[in-house]
């Protein structure tokens, strides 16, 4: 790991398994629309170049001895980033479907909505999602169940491209779930007493590789979310890591 001092307030982080051939590009983005920013690519395991193309391409580099996955990688950022006192964290996964150039947006509505978290949902700006039927049908049966549980309007549950601050990052730094992240993380973040908003954002077509969750896989995936999301409303609350315990604590 290279562990260079911050130079900047808030963090990009890029969480990357055998994505060396989208990697370079998407570093060039960066550095193009997000240049007072550091980054830090999380080097899930790869078996690739993944490394050394995050070096070539001037980011900071966490490598895992081993795969723990999408969930176990974002905690570890999260534990860089807070260890190293940065206030904001943005994620940005590193196949490039998440557009570098609207990173700007998410920090505004951070900034000015004041809420804990900011997700980009690619279902807010009008424009059609290329998606397979069955993933569409999946993703909005899970985003009405989301909304219940978090008695808030949730469109885009399984959006990895989020800006997180405060509390919230010191909390996902000490607890984040590791099997399907971002619905989970949605769910328990709303038990602690914290608060979210959605902004639109276009995605885009991957650039090389494949989504591990394809075809049938979409429905048995939502099948397991909400087994995990119903096993995650039978445990109690942790008082330690309410919004209100964290935001008075040093």
């Amino acid at each position: 790991m290279n562990a260079a001092a911050p130079r900047s307030e808030s963090l990009i982080l890029v969480p990357a398994f055998d994505e060396e051939k989208s990697l370079g590009p998407l570093l060039r983005e960066l550095r193009e629309h997000a240049p007072g920013l550091d980054v830090l690519v999380v080097n899930d395991g790869s078996a690739d170049g993944t490394a050394a193309v995050a070096l070539a391409g001037g980011a900071r580099v966490l490598n895992l001895p081993c795969n723990l996955g999408v969930g176990g990688a974002v905690q570890a950022g999260f534990r860089y980033a807070h260890a190293r006192g940065y206030r904001t964290v943005v994620r940005c996964d590193g196949d490039g479907q998440h557009p570098p150039a609207q990173i700007p947006r998410l920090l505004d509505a951070l900034k000015r909505q004041g809420t804990d978290l900011v997700i980009g949902s690619r279902f807010l700006d009008g424009k059609p999602y290329t998606s397979t039927r069955l993933r569409h049908c999946g993703i909005r049966v899970l985003a009405r169940f989301l909304s219940i549980i978090c008695r808030k309007r949730v469109t885009d549950p399984t959006s990895g491209f989020q800006a997180v601050t405060g509390p919230l990052l010191r909390f996902f730094s000490q607890s984040y779930p590791c099997d399907y992240p971002e619905p989970e993380a949605l769910a328990l973040m709303r038990r602690q007493g914290y608060d979210f908003a959605e902004v639109p954002a276009g995605f885009r077509e991957r650039t090389a590789g494949a989504s591990t969750i394809q075809g049938w896989g979409t429905l048995y995936y939502v099948f397991k979310v909400f087994l995990a999301l119903c096993v995650d409303r039978a445990r109690r609350v942790d008082a330690r890591y309410a919004r209100s315990s964290l935001a008075e604590a040093p």
